[in-house]
């Protein structure tokens, strides 16, 4: 089996025929070699080739191919090197024929043809016996060669306009032609052939965080003038309503807002891109990667340093080429008097240690393992403790005597120490605003809320041994006022409130 993939690559995979025919079933470990065969995986379909080629095809496009011809030299431009020969060379040649033709239609409409023997007689062109004669003379005067055999003699003037016509024509043509085989050579696509991206992109930590990194070069010593680079993720993806979208263009921030994206090439570079909450990879693990299908163009852009021209390469990378917890080699080297790039470990990886989970998954994991518990869930808990505090003084209260009920019962008591304590737990989840002891009790692991409530109850029930210090601000108030309350009271009235407090 391992001849077999040395033989024919990783790309193979192992299956087995099934006896009824029906199909093709991958081959187990524990099954016998017979009936096996190498079967390729099927490749995946990619938008961008790794080239930079894009795989896209226009089609049905009707009336609107005369849009090429209003825009003929960009068209001729774009077209392949061996259209542009052809059409090179069959233009050229109609146009020599067809000015070939005009001067001899010239010379045979003044029976040049059958007189250019006799002596004493002038010709339109001299020496232009037939149509081969005529060819040559058009060849020399277009070329410019000029012999000396054939020329224009000064009793033809609409041989002078022809030749008139035939400068202006030839020109546009040389123009024309010469300009698009100019342009189409001089173009910077060949200058991509030596700006490198790595085979794989990866995914490890990078400073803390989960980062997605691939890796950029420049082979040639002549810099890219003002080089930037862009990424784009395309994923399939459903609106809420209902629309789909087949190949949906995602921004990936490879360092936009900090300026990391304008890049000075001139050693190899890690481009690197922070899964964070505004990353479309947030919530991405090396799970879900095996199920999920996008892919990655990477374009490079820059001005040739030697001739001035825009230069575009890309490149992508789809979710089977995109290396979980792994790093790149590192290629530059220290030597004497220079830094050497070791281009060999270009697309070289290693594994490194990283989470298997998501981003998402990770701030879960790490909120659901601190000690402190988010005031959003532990809200609706306070107020109920709250409730159940004023419930038990509201008992209290109904065992005083008489009078002291009047005095105690303010209605808007229970109240304010609700309202308090709830804008309390909105505000800050702070154990400030509580006394000193109920801090205390409350930072003892193990204590259950209902001994905090009992405690509580107990501490408010018994004003003659709590200290006024430890209350807060609004309740030290409040307890002054029911003190002095208490002073105003007979020694009879006084001695029965101690009593039944104690």
């Amino acid at each position: 089996m391992s001849a077999l993939r040395r033989k024919f690559g990783d790309d193979y995979q192992v299956v087995t025929t099934s006896s009824s025919g029906s199909g093709l079933q991958p081959q187990g470990p524990g099954q016998g070699p017979q009936q096996q065969q190498l079967v390729p995986k099927k490749k995946r379909q990619r938008f961008v080739d790794k080239n930079g080629r894009c795989n896209v095809q226009h089609g049905n496009l009707g009336s609107e191919t005369s849009r090429y011809l209003s825009d003929l030299f960009t068209t001729l431009v774009d077209l392949k090197w061996r259209w542009n020969l052809f059409i090179f060379i069959l233009t050229y040649t109609v146009a020599w024929l067809f000015m070939a033709s005009m001067w001899w239609v010239i010379a045979y409409t003044r029976g040049d043809l059958n007189k250019a023997h006799v002596g004493n007689y002038t010709p339109c062109v001299a020496n232009v016996y037939n149509f081969p004669s005529a060819f040559l003379f058009f060849i020399e005067t277009e070329a410019t060669i000029g012999y000396g055999y054939r020329y224009i003699t000064d009793k033809c003037p609409e041989g002078i306009i022809l030749f008139l016509f035939q400068s202006i024509l030839g020109s546009i043509v040389d123009a024309f032609l010469i300009g698009c085989m100019f342009i189409k050579m001089s173009q910077p696509k060949k200058r991509a052939e030596t700006l490198m991206f790595s085979e794989h992109a990866v995914i490890s930590m990078r400073d803390g965080k989960l980062t997605l990194m691939f890796r950029v070069g420049n082979l040639r010593n002549s810099h890219m003038v003002s080089a930037q680079i862009r990424c784009k993720l395309l994923k399939s993806r459903q609106t809420p309503e209902g629309e789909f979208l087949p190949l949906d263009q995602l921004e990936l921030d490879v360092g936009f807002s900090t300026g990391a994206d304008q890049l000075f090439l001139v050693s190899p570079l890690t481009i690197c891109h922070v899964i964070d909450a505004k990353s479309p990879f947030y919530d991405l693990s090396q799970r879900s990667m095996q199920t999920e299908q996008f892919e990655i163009v990477v374009i490079l852009e820059g001005i040739v340093e030697t001739t001035g021209m825009t230069c575009q390469a890309r490149t992508s990378y789809t979710e089977d080429e995109v290396l979980w917890g792994h790093r790149f080699f590192p290629v530059i080297s220290l030597e004497e008097g220079f830094f050497k790039v070791d281009y060999s470990q270009f697309h070289a990886t290693f594994e490194v240690p990283t989470p298997p989970y998501s981003v998402k998954e990770q701030e879960e994991m790490l909120l659901m393992s601190s000690p402190l518990i988010a005031p959003a869930i532990t809200n609706s808990k306070e107020r109920h403790n709250s409730v159940d505090c004023l419930d038990g003084l509201e008992d209290i209260s109904t065992k005083l005597p008489s009078k002291l009920q009047k005095i105690t019962g303010r209605e808007d008591f229970p109240k304010k120490l609700l309202r308090m304590s709830s804008t309390t737990s909105e505000k800050a989840y702070s154990l400030g605003d509580l006394p000193m002891k109920l801090q205390r009790i409350s930072s003892v692991p193990g204590n259950s809320e209902e001994k905090l409530v009992s405690k509580t109850t107990k501490m408010l029930s018994d004003p003659m041994s709590q200290s006024v210090a430890d209350l807060p601000p609004k309740l030290q108030k409040m307890a002054g006022g029911v003190a002095r309350m208490e002073g105003n009271l007979p020694a009879k009235l006084r001695k029965m409130n101690s009593d039944r407090f104690t």
